[in-house]
């Protein structure tokens, strides 16, 4: 159990100031303020104030939002999980631990104390009277001995019954969860507010691509405040592209629980298809220091969704045979970016997802329904953007168009930037660049019928001349009649 300084309530919708840092040891309050017991946040200092005492500060002045304090004081790993001392710590109850371990024990039949810890990502040293007790009411008993003075364990006939019964109550099987308000505490501190990214980020982050320097000073603002954006403009010209670019910029990684509870509920957090994981190597005091094994390290996460966005892909979505919830995108998206690509071309009208989000835009939480019925508040924190071909002005009102500050325009490529990209892409492809097979293309087959210029067509293009020099057994070069082959099969008019 840690002692933290209270300056406030946690959670105070007056609180202007919250800091979150990892903190070594236990932490003594500040002079002249008062203890608190905050057994579920373990090793995490919470500090949360409507304003500094002048006697704490020295000075009555305040940064305009936490992100800005969090920025100049915390280094990249703004907020590490320290590992649980205890169960207390864990912020969970022991029988959901114990039920955790059942489970996992039904589902192979015999495993060491140790591979059941690792599987529940909790410390042994915790869980051994957990084991004792489970011993004590023969529910576990041990079949062999294991390496390290551990044993095997299996399941008495009681303890099977007891496993089975847990089973159709919850399937859930794996890690530990997180409770709901660490999770909070943890978004918190990794907000892509907190970054607030300066020029040298986002030219580092758009380096190996081609952008114009007048259109990144227009993208920067926007990266910058972390607020919401539109991209529009003509299709191919990589407005996806960019979005993925723009995670880049708040730092490089997060801290995500691998599930949440909340009011006995199960919600996983933690998708392959959108958290890349990393290795969670720390640096200077935080080296040596062990984490919490329920917790990812994750890239900062890109979710893109398309025309096949429903309104179910924004609720938690219940599965009712497994009683194990599924967190919605806007969820995984937390310290990250969140991408409605083609907004428009969705089987909901603009309208629904524009109401259903107006509110958290606004107020930067969302309201959850858990299985039970009950509301949850969870962050609304990422960089959103809404990628279109179409006019934002004939998809949306003013309304909504104000909640997102920024609109910028991504315009079709000029011709010396036309000849960058096909430079880019013969580097990867290791061809010879040659300009004048490229002016070749745009006086043939561009000019004479004005076809616009598009970022994605010296990719598509080039990778054809590639694909027809490889089957052909031919060196890959950057020919005449090689692009006269490839605009027959790239532009086809379907009539």
């Amino acid at each position: 159990m840690r002692i933290y300084p209270a300056l406030g309530n946690v959670g105070s919708e007056k609180a202007r100031i919250r800091f979150a840092t990892y903190a070594i040891g236990t932490a003594q309050p500040l002079q002249g303020q008062e203890r608190h017991v905050v057994p579920s946040l373990r090793s995490i200092a919470i500090m949360t104030a409507a304003t500094f005492s002048s006697s704490s500060t020295g000075s009555s002045s305040l940064p305009g939002t936490a992100g800005s304090l969090l920025a100049s004081i915390l280094s990249e790993d703004a907020f590490r999980p320290a590992e649980p001392h205890s169960i207390e710590e864990t912020g969970l109850t022991a029988s959901l631990i114990e039920t955790l371990m059942l489970k996992y024990v039904l589902l192979i039949g015999s495993a060491s104390g140790r591979q059941i810890a690792d599987n529940v990502c909790l410390p042994m040293p915790i869980l051994e009277p957990i084991y004792q007790s489970l011993r004590q009411r023969q529910l576990f008993v041990h079949t062999g001995s294991a390496q390290l003075g551990d044993y095997v364990y299996t399941l008495t006939d009681q303890g099977r019954q007891r496993a089975k019964v847990a089973l159709e109550q919850c399937s859930y099987i794996g890690a530990a969860p997180v409770p709901l308000d660490e999770y909070i505490v943890s978004v918190d501190a990794q907000s892509v507010r907190a970054e607030a990214p300066r020029k040298a980020q986002l030219q580092k982050a758009f380096s190996d691509i081609s952008v114009e320097p007048h259109f990144l000073d227009a993208l920067g603002p926007a990266v910058n405040s972390g607020a919401g954006l539109f991209l529009y403009g003509a299709p191919g010209n990589g407005k996806t592209t960019l979005a993925k670019r723009m995670t880049m910029c708040f730092g490089q990684s997060i801290w995500i629980p691998r599930a949440i509870t909340d009011d006995g509920q199960f919600l996983k957090l933690f998708d392959a298809a959108y958290h890349e994981p990393m290795e969670a190597a720390g640096s200077g005091i935080l080296k040596s220091a062990e984490h919490d094994r329920r917790w990812v390290k994750v890239r900062r996460p890109t979710v893109i969704a398309g025309g096949e966005l429903t309104m179910d892909n924004l609720e938690i979505r219940h599965d009712s045979r497994s009683n194990v919830g599924e967190a919605p995108l806007q969820l995984k998206s937390n310290c990250g970016c969140l991408l409605i690509d083609d907004f428009g071309r969705q089987r909901m009208s603009p309208q629904e997802l524009l109401n259903r989000w107006i509110v958290p835009l606004e107020n930067r939480c969302d309201y959850l329904t858990l299985a039970t019925g009950k509301k949850i508040q969870v962050p609304f924190d990422q960089l959103i953007i809404f990628s279109t071909n179409l006019d934002p002005s004939s998809l949306t009102d003013e309304a909504f168009l104000r909640r997102i500050p920024y609109k910028v325009e991504v315009k079709d490529p000029t011709r010396e930037e036309f000849h960058l990209l096909f430079s880019f892409i013969a580097k990867q492809l290791h061809c010879e660049f040659r300009p004048e097979a490229v002016d070749y293309l745009i006086e043939k087959h561009y000019r004479p019928i004005n076809r616009p210029l598009r970022r994605c067509q010296p990719r598509d293009l080039l990778f054809q001349v590639r694909n027809f020099c490889v089957y052909n057994g031919l060196p890959v070069e950057m020919r005449p009649e090689h692009f006269d082959r490839a605009v027959q099969t790239y532009f086809t008019v379907v009539k």
